[in-house]
This record gives C-alpha cells, sequence and structure tokens, in this order.
C-alpha cells in the first residue's frame, strides 16, 4: 500500500495555530469528515478513543493518530505540517510537528497495519522528514509524501 493510494491532495494540511493535541485532533476531523462519511465528531471520537489507551507520538517530532470505524469504505489518511510542534506525550517527550492521520474500517486489520508501516518507513527517513518541515506548500507537501522512493530519497 502506497501513501498515493490512501492521501488526497486535499488531505494535506500546513496548520498554523495549533496548540494542543485536542485542537490537532479536531482540525483533522475536520478535513476527514470532508473525506469520508462520517462526521468530524466520530472521527474524533474515534482518535480520541485509541489515543487513551496510549499516545501515538512515535518520537523525532512524528505522531500517527489511528483510529478505526464501522463502514468506512477504506483506508484514509490526512497529513498535517504544524508551524509550532505541540505537546504530544511522545515515547521520547518531544514536541511533535508531523503528523498522519489514518483511519481503517473496523475489521480491515492487515490494510491498516500494512498502511501504519508504510507511514512509519517513510517517516523515519530523515530526508523526507526534512524536506517537510522545510515545506509549508500543502500540494508541495503532497509530492514529497506521495512520490516515489527513489525520487523522495534523491531531493
Amino acid at each position: 500500500m502506497e501513501l498515493a493510494d490512501i492521501l488526497a491532495p486535499r488531505a494535506v494540511l500546513s496548520c498554523t495555530g495549533v496548540t494542543n493535541k485536542r485542537q490537532l485532533f479536531e482540525r483533522l476531523a475536520d478535513t476527514a469528515s470532508g473525506l469520508t462519511d462520517f462526521t468530524s465528531a466520530q472521527i474524533l471520537d474515534a482518535l480520541t478513543s485509541r489515543e487513551e489507551l496510549g499516545s501515538t507520538g512515535l518520537g523525532n517530532g512524528i505522531a500517527i493518530p489511528h483510529g478505526k470505524l464501522t463502514g468506512l469504505k477504506g483506508v484514509t489518511a490526512v497529513f498535517a505540517r504544524l508551524d509550532q510542534p505541540i505537546d504530544f506525550d511522545a515515547v521520547d517527550d518531544q514536541p511533535v510537528d508531523l503528523v498522519v492521520m489514518l483511519l481503517a474500517p473496523v475489521g480491515a486489520g492487515a490494510d491498516h497495519l500494512k498502511a501504519l508501516s508504510r507511514v512509519a518507513r517513510l517517516l523515519r527517513t530523515e530526508a523526507i522528514t526534512e524536506q517537510l518541515r522545510a515545506e509549508t506548500d500543502a500540494m508541495r507537501l503532497h509530492e514529497v509524501l506521495t512520490a516515489p522512493v527513489e525520487t523522495t530519497y534523491a531531493a
């Protein structure tokens, strides 16, 4: 599964003014609502329910909040680049500024895990995270996230 398959260009945000995890989740839920048949409240509930189990902050300024929704048609992603890092209770206690939210249908275990793995692998690549942190244009961010691996590493 490639990120281009689940991340629409309109699902890439360059966020300003987000100061906490709740605001971030609300912004992600609002965007995802426009991509799915779910309300912002339903998506926010899925994200916060999962986050209550433990932080999805991976470290190095990266978080992958995720949730499952009954009836969702397929895995859906939303990316946010924050202009100011926020506290996320990440495993390394560092603030987060790069976020990929994943939503998956209930029962889509393999696809959900493939998407999580793909995103985590991509965001562990220093050259990619440097590009994402240097860019503010949403279309360019989408290009970096969805570029073939050879193209992304070359930049």
